[in-house]
């Protein structure tokens, strides 16, 4: 497990057995992405794949770029897709005023429509016995030449729908801000495989469409790692998840007294204090004291907030809850930074 980054500015974290590199989330721009996988040591070209926790922007900010730029599939759960999709699709909007000049231009173009129509009609009646007037078909043709420019679903000739060459269309696609090279979707509670490394996504209380934690085992190994942050609070489900796993990476987000008198707004702090937020450095030691097994090689703490955390409180808040179970072979814990990457743990 190599963690690039962790915090409220970005998060991104690399598992890698010895045939599979998995990138989990990608919350940098890709430039420092790619400054980060060098400085970690890590190749950009040997990511097999990137895999989406969920879409907020500081797990996704770099996603689109580096997996075009890397050609290589991104995993999502489909109601994670869908809801990155539309935070970065235009939106466009009309005022009321520009609505109403809308439907009067519509108006108007029936209008002229509609007088054409029966400027040709009187037309043909003008030319007495044996005109076009006693061919039905023949005035429907007219208007259906009169109309056609208008028509919604108007199409148009084959030869013009094959001026338009493909690499234009290909262009088109590339411009698009939600283009992937290739979308993978997995289930929480589904297990799936990337490589070498079957996973096992679970499902985590936070404010986002459809948000998983990861348990990683690399057959070959017989090695279990965990990727466990943006959660409110550790309901059963993950507690069962992250039993017997040598390297944990798990949220202790901020301290209660330095949040409840820090810098955020009022609806800020209540949202992070929330059952759909970010767990406390209280609320993990908690899990490190009564539900967490003691089997962990390392304890990576991380997203530790910059404003409502520091780390010697996160890291003796967690060494406190494991007491004695600390020794020298297991147990050790680690933080992770925001700002630079974390030394790679390698069982």
């Amino acid at each position: 497990m190599t963690v690039l980054a962790s915090g409220s500015k970005g998060n991104s974290t690399v598992i890698a057995s010895a045939k599979t590199r998995i990138l989990v989330d990608a919350g940098l721009s890709c430039r420092e992405l790619l400054k980060r996988l060098a400085a970690a040591g890590e190749d950009p070209a040997a990511l097999t794949a990137i895999l989406i926790t969920h879409e907020h922007q500081d797990h996704v900010a770099g996603l689109a770029v580096l997996a075009r730029r890397l050609k290589i599939p991104v995993f999502f759960t489909e109601p994670t897709h869908r809801a990155w999709v539309r935070m970065l699709t235009p939106r466009t909007t009309m005022s009321y005023a520009k609505w109403l000049d809308h439907v009067q231009a519509e108006k108007e173009e029936r209008a002229r429509a509609v007088a054409a129509a029966q400027a040709l009609t009187a037309e043909i009646l003008a030319e007495g016995p044996g005109s076009r007037a006693q061919d039905p078909e023949s005035v429907l043709d007219e208007g259906v030449e009169l109309s056609g420019e208008t028509d919604p679903d108007f199409e148009l000739p084959a030869e013009a729908e094959e001026s338009c060459e493909p690499g234009e269309t290909r262009a088109a696609a590339k411009a698009d801000p939600t283009f992937l090279p290739e979308v993978e979707y997995f289930r929480a509670g589904h297990a799936f495989c990337i490589g070498d490394i079957d996973i096992n996504p679970f499902t985590i209380p936070h404010d986002a469409a459809d948000p998983c934690g990861f348990v990683f085992h690399a057959r070959a190994e017989s090695i279990r790692m965990a990727v466990a942050t943006d959660l409110g609070y550790i309901p059963p489900n993950v507690k069962q998840a992250l039993r017997g796993v040598d390297v944990l990476l798990l949220e202790s987000n901020h301290d209660l007294e330095m949040l409840k008198d820090g810098p955020y707004p009022w609806s800020v702090k209540q949202r992070v204090l929330s059952r759909v937020g970010h767990l406390s450095n209280h609320a993990t030691a908690e899990f490190l004291l009564r539900d967490y097994d003691g089997g962990a090689h390392t304890i990576v703490l991380g997203h530790l907030s910059e404003s409502n955390n520091l780390p010697a409180l996160a890291k003796l808040a967690a060494e406190q809850a494991i007491g004695e179970r600390m020794t020298l072979l297991g147990n050790r814990i680690v933080l992770a930074a925001q700002h630079e990457p974390l030394e790679p743990i390698c069982l």
